[in-house]
């Protein structure tokens, strides 16, 4: 294993990052859902595009925010876990249908549409949209850079 990312820091190499980055946390953050959502939602898609970077970051943040681990570990499997509300398991079938291929059709279906509009309004609706857009934005960097699960930006970047 690399003791430092592939990738010098991105931030230093697109200093626009900061700006996208900080305009994507915003959006999220703008108390529509619940942060613990917003954050089971991340970690569902780190898990599913297969990064431990993603997954550990995301699973830190779960457990600042005071989220049981029994709760955290549940999100891998949540389709038969009563851990998780309503409205999170529609955010949950939401981020699998947009980022996992469906070979039968659309991926997010009118049924799923509607439990989702059923769960949340549309300011609600749209900010699940951009919370799987904002781990989306970052995943090719995760991916491509291989940032060190764990790792301070100071400790993993080869600059």
């Amino acid at each position: 294993m690399s003791e430092k990312s592939r990738l010098s820091n991105p931030a230093t190499l697109v200093p626009e990052l900061g700006q996208i980055g900080a305009a994507l946390l915003k959006a999220v953050g703008n108390g529509s859902i619940p942060q613990t959502t917003v954050s089971l939602v991340q970690l569902r898609a780190g898990q599913i595009v297969g990064n431990t970077y993603l997954t550990v970051m995301h699973t830190g943040i779960l457990r600042k925010a005071e989220v049981s681990e029994r709760r955290i570990t549940a999100v891998a499997s949540w389709q038969d876990s009563a851990d998780f509300t309503e409205a999170e398991r529609v955010a949950f079938a939401l981020v699998e249908a947009v980022l996992a291929p469906n070979p039968h059709g659309e991926r997010v279906s009118d049924d799923l549409y509607a439990r989702a509009a059923a769960q949340y309004d549309e300011k609600a609706l749209a900010t699940v949209a951009v919370a799987i857009g904002q781990v989306g934005f970052f995943t090719p960097l995760a991916l491509i850079g291989k940032p060190l699960p764990g790792a301070s930006p100071a400790e993993q970047w080869r600059d």
